[in-house]
């Protein structure tokens, strides 16, 4: 089986893809693009990810038995889903009840966490409104997750799928995020039951070490947050 090359950093984002390459057993090489020194802007780097974010990825042996490419977190699991057959119910009512909830880590619990990161731990002046604004959106948000999972074992229903897969990283600062994770006892159950999972321990550790504390680096901080990020490409 041909090895995928994965283009990513230590992020929620990254992680995603870390783990499920992991679950799937599937032969890969984690090649890093330092986010901090401005790698995503690298002409070779945006060819594949035009957005400049991490993760992309390269598969060799695409669905038609030549090399594609993809970005975007959510793609690249449902693509790892479809090649492998795992972690995406094949019935239709199944599989979209596990893409809603996957659409949400899209759409709510990304954005949202990471605006209250932003605000808490990385904004040079601390905002009040901000920081209520966004720490109370997480605070909803996990709610609705614990809501969820006092009717369904799993995100996306009886099953542990890439909804799972794709929430957990971004809820493993939930300190951060002004969370008191005891007030969210069915999402407690459930985070603790993943970061047991073998494949999750070995996803998280991928390029961990590389990481360096954004706050203590000046460059990387307005690389990320300043003018930088803004160019047009």
């Amino acid at each position: 089986m041909s090895t995928i090359a994965v283009y990513s950093w230590p992020t929620p984002n990254g992680h995603k893809v870390h783990i499920m390459l992991e679950e799937c057993g599937l032969p890969y090489e984690a090649i890093p693009v330092n986010i901090g020194a401005g790698e995503q802007f690298k002409p070779d780097f945006l060819k594949i990810s035009p957005n400049n974010k991490i993760p992309a990825i390269v598969d060799p042996d695409g669905p038609d038995g030549e090399p594609v490419s993809l970005f975007e977190s959510g793609a690249i699991l449902v693509y790892l889903a479809a090649k492998t057959g795992r972690f995406l119910p094949a019935g239709d009512r199944a599989k979209y009840e596990v893409l809603q909830w996957l659409m949400f880590q899209m759409g709510g619990v990304g954005p949202m966490l990471g605006q209250a990161h932003h605000f808490r731990i990385y904004a040079p002046e601390k905002l009040p409104y901000a920081i209520d604004r966004y720490t109370n959106e997480a605070r909803r948000l996990y709610g609705v997750i614990d809501k969820r999972l006092a009717q369904s074992h799993w995100l996306g229903g009886d099953e542990y799928s890439i909804a799972d897969i794709a929430t957990f990283p971004w809820l493993r600062s939930w300190q951060n995020q002004g969370i008191v994770l005891e007030e969210y006892p069915r999402l407690e159950r459930w985070f603790y039951a993943i970061a047991e999972r073998p494949a999750v321990q070995r996803g998280v550790k991928v390029l961990a070490e590389l990481r360096k504390p954004i706050t203590e680096d000046p460059k990387a901080r307005e690389i990320l947050f300043g003018a930088t990020q803004y160019q047009r490409r």
